[in-house]
């Protein structure tokens, strides 16, 4: 056996999780949400987080991009094996952490052109905005979402439908090529249509790469697109089940009442 080959087999087998999260207890104004998360998402999958109104899917995508409203008791969040929890949002969203927003904000008077060179150049170098291969890389992602040219000239979600909306929080994540993205209820206020266009964009950002995508939901529709590696049930701040695409719909079914009684 060739010894030179030895380090990087034992790197294969001991490769770390793209994210890890570790015992995480969190909340607001002195309000514990989060009562012990523990979650791996490994380089190329798709997981779900799943659970009622209130259960804290929103919380742990906020603790994760690291919004200051949100304190940290206990526990960590580890992005291929640093913390981020000493960073702030911008810092994290350089080491390629990426949260599509469950409410996005109108931006009037900044053009989504001018937005989506600034965004890609602060975060992926100014080289990577500019030129051909940036032109490129838009014009594609925009026809897979089927997101018109003259989407460019208007203002940052000005007036933009619930679809348009959650459209172009995913032409900024095919653009951004993060390596974790977190995509707070990225389906709703999407039609039939729209879901599973953006589910292809998810999984062509994700699918076959070394980044990894944690979705928030509170349906099964997105997910018979994506089909999740997993998929988990957070009720009051804790996950109570964990398991395939399956998991989903059975929620779909019965609810989460029998989980809770369980």
């Amino acid at each position: 056996m060739n010894t030179q080959l030895v380090p990087l087999i034992l790197r294969d087998n001991l490769r770390l999780p793209l994210l890890e999260i570790k015992d995480l207890h969190a909340g607001i104004d002195g309000n514990e949400i989060l009562k012990g998360i523990n979650l791996k998402i490994g380089p190329g999958e798709i997981h779900a987080i799943m659970g009622r109104n209130g259960s804290g899917k929103t919380t742990a995508a906020n603790v994760i991009m690291g919004h200051p409203d949100f304190e940290v008791a206990e526990g960590d969040v580890i992005l291929e094996g640093e913390s981020l929890l000493e960073m702030e949002s911008w810092e994290r969203a350089r080491k390629g952490v990426f949260l599509s927003f469950q409410y996005p904000q109108a931006v009037p008077g900044l053009q989504v052109g001018n937005f989506l060179r600034k965004s890609v150049a602060s975060i992926r170098g100014e080289e990577e905005a500019k030129g051909a291969a940036f032109r490129e890389k838009l014009t594609m992602a925009m026809e897979s979402l089927d997101i018109p040219r003259t989407f460019m000239s208007r203002y940052v979600n000005d007036g933009f439908s619930g679809g348009e909306k959650k459209r172009f929080e995913i032409l900024q994540m095919m653009l951004l090529s993060p390596r974790l993205a977190v995509l707070d209820e990225t389906d709703s206020g999407l039609d039939i249509d729209g879901i599973r266009t953006v589910s292809e964009g998810v999984n062509a950002a994700i699918r076959g790469t070394d980044s990894g995508a944690l979705i928030i939901t509170h349906y099964s529709r997105i997910l018979e697109h994506v089909q999740p590696d997993m998929v988990h049930v957070l009720l009051d701040g804790k996950i109570v089940s964990s398991g395939g695409p399956e998991l989903a719909t059975k929620l779909e079914e019965r609810g989460y009442e029998w989980l809770k009684q369980e």
